[in-house]
């Protein structure tokens, strides 16, 4: 069998006559077209569906590794934060210390007298020098560590040390505070002496257990000597008191006073001013009426006026 195809052209008809062996080829080929694509196709989405599903373990696997690996860093900060913290704690306990040492030295300079510009605890101390690094530049959290015990260890040992030296030099300054000497005023006259004498309001004679001292009304009253105040208020005969007792059996009485500038159980320093002049009570005048009590006795205040401040 044949196949004859006719075509116009401008020469005239022509005519092309196909054979049976290209016919056979031809419809072997537009028969097989089709189950070579639908084979293909098959093969095809077969191979995707594997890759796809190979591609989403490998997903999931990456999921699986990155929680793993926050979790990892979670547990890595809350580590971090918990060495962090206890090194905080630790250098809040270095600067309670180290403010402990800079108050102890304040009081120690304000006891023994140094000059206060020679030991500045509020600065920096000067240090310096040309320096090496060591083969341990780079340390760890376990040599902060032991680093921050030593240092915490040194600074108790140096606030105990300055504790005992602020003791003893308090001992020794407080000796001096105490000695007694000097005037209860820092202006005005001595108007009366210790001892028998006239008595103001009647003319006859009378024992006067202190001195005198006349001034103006206000005028600052002032501790002979360091000591605890004993007593405060209204006493008969010496109208507003202020008493001090300075340890060693001696105490301190300041009367006639119209104010008082302290309290029963206040710490006083020598010179401070404890009261202010006044007229109140058995009184003719401003004037403060002061007494000296030596283990239970009255003495003539007068030895301990003129004496000299103690240096020792």
């Amino acid at each position: 069998m044949s196949i004859t195809i006719l075509q116009r052209s401008p020469q005239g008809m022509r005519s092309v006559k196909l054979r049976n062996g290209f016919l056979y080829t031809v419809a072997t080929f537009l028969i097989a077209l089709p189950i070579v694509a639908g084979v293909s196709g098959y093969y095809y989405a077969n191979y995707k569906g594997k890759s796809a599903t190979v591609e989403q373990a490998t997903i999931e696997q990456w999921h699986s590794e990155i929680k793993s690996q926050w979790q990892e860093i979670e547990l890595a900060k809350q580590a971090s934060q918990q060495q962090i913290n206890a090194l905080a704690a630790r250098l809040g306990m270095l600067q309670a210390h180290v403010r402990r040492l800079d108050a102890a030295g304040e009081r120690i300079l304000g006891i023994s007298g140094i000059d206060p510009s020679e030991f500045n605890f509020g600065a920096t101390p000067s240090v310096g020098g040309p320096e090496k690094l060591t083969n341990q530049a780079n340390s760890n959290i376990s040599d902060i560590n032991s680093s921050f015990i030593s240092v915490n260890l040194a600074l108790q040992s140096r606030e105990q040390q300055l504790n005992v030296l602020e003791s003893l030099l308090m001992d020794k300054h407080m000796g001096v505070e105490r000695y007694i000497s000097g005037r209860p005023t820092t202006r005005g006259w001595l108007s009366s002496f210790y001892g028998e004498r006239s008595d103001p309001f009647t003319g006859k004679p009378a024992w006067h257990a202190g001195i005198d001292f006349a001034g103006k009304e206000g005028d600052p009253v002032i501790a002979t000597a360091a000591g605890v105040v004993s007593w405060v208020g209204k006493r008969s005969g010496y109208g507003l008191l202020v008493e001090i007792n300075h340890g060693d059996g001696f105490v301190t009485r300041y009367g006639h006073n119209s104010e008082a500038l302290v309290t029963k159980g206040d710490v006083v320093k020598k010179g401070q001013s404890i009261s202010k002049m006044g007229n109140s009570g058995r009184s003719t005048g401003a004037h403060v009426h002061y007494e000296i009590i030596k283990k239970g006795r009255p003495t003539d205040p007068a030895l301990y006026v003129n004496r000299k401040i103690s240096k020792s």
